[in-house]
């Protein structure tokens, strides 16, 4: 891409959310997570002049280069918000249940890791900012200069399942009150030099990086809100296509959309049929990985999980 400021983006397992959407030229579409319009670019490209896709990301980068790139297709609109706040933007746009066809892309995206002012990586020296939106919010360096010791225990361990959290939160403590933690380099190496082990093939700062950004951007929360949101969101027959690039947001979608599948609870040994609990989603295929080609072209795809469910009437 040429436009000033950004980087380069791949969009994950591309071809396999454009097939989960069964997209329809007439349709309405969203994409929650734009980032840099890998998938709304594809999403566009199967519409029809009737169709439409509405577009949100929390990133003012990230949207002021959508605005940019899709300049003057009348089908596309964008906004800076959140996923959690989606089914308020289908209401202000008149398409809330009617909407065909709802993307996630979760967790961050390769520009705001390969761009060291944002903060997100240990593997580039920058201020430890971290925040999707940076103009809401406390950033990492300012949550971490007050947190007590057992809150960041709990982030590390709820959100990166990090095995040495409390003597990494300790550190943290520690270090702080001799001078202030303000860059990603500073907190990567204080957490190399808290964890008693390595992994052989992973920064020992991997997992805390990963807490920190979850917390600091209420990401599992948005999630589980805009999960909910979702069934009001999508007309019978519409699609939900969710990529997952952990553990914790994987099973959130997956026990939402099986839940989901299942209907609602009634007292077992009752002679009913499935129809009776009342489905609000159906199961498409099993969870898709990428395959060995896509992983070779674009190592991030390695973890990727993409599930795909259908709107029940």
């Amino acid at each position: 891409m040429t436009m000033a400021g950004t980087h380069a983006h791949t969009a994950v397992l591309l071809d396999e959310c454009i097939d989960g959407l069964a997209i329809r030229a007439d349709g309405i579409y969203m994409d929650g997570t734009f980032g840099r319009g890998g998938h709304s670019a594809a999403i566009l490209a199967q519409l029809g002049p009737e169709g439409r896709l509405y577009a949100v990301d929390k990133d003012a980068a990230a949207v002021a280069f959508g605005r940019q790139r899709f300049a003057g297709d009348p089908r596309f609109q964008l906004a800076q918000c959140s996923f959690a706040e989606l089914l308020d933007y289908a209401k202000e746009q008149g398409v809330a249940g009617r909407v065909d066809g709802l993307l996630l892309d979760l967790g961050v995206s390769s520009p705001q890791l390969d761009d060291a002012e944002r903060g997100f990586s240990f593997m580039n020296d920058g201020p430890l900012d971290m925040r999707m939106n940076r103009d809401a919010g406390q950033s990492a360096a300012e949550w971490l200069a007050e947190a007590e010791a057992d809150d960041i225990t709990r982030v590390l361990k709820e959100y990166g399942e990090e095995r040495f959290a409390k003597r990494i939160a300790h550190a943290i403590v520690t270090t702080r009150d001799e001078a202030p933690i303000t860059t990603t380099a500073q907190l990567a190496k204080l957490i190399s030099e808290a964890s008693p082990v390595h992994d052989k093939h992973k920064h020992p700062a991997t997992r805390s990086f990963q807490a920190i950004r979850i917390f600091i951007n209420r990401e599992l929360d948005d999630l589980q809100v805009c999960l909910k949101q979702s069934l009001e969101l999508l007309a019978v027959g519409a699609r939900l296509v969710i990529i997952s690039f952990h553990s914790l947001e994987d099973r959130i979608v997956k026990r939402f959309m099986r839940d989901a599948a299942r209907g609602d609870e009634l007292p077992r040994g009752l002679p009913v049929p499935d129809s009776a609990r009342n489905p609000k989603l159906k199961l498409i295929g099993k969870a898709i990985r990428a395959n060995d080609a896509e992983v070779a072209a674009n190592p991030r795809a390695r973890s990727a999980v993409l599930r795909i469910a259908e709107r029940l009437a």
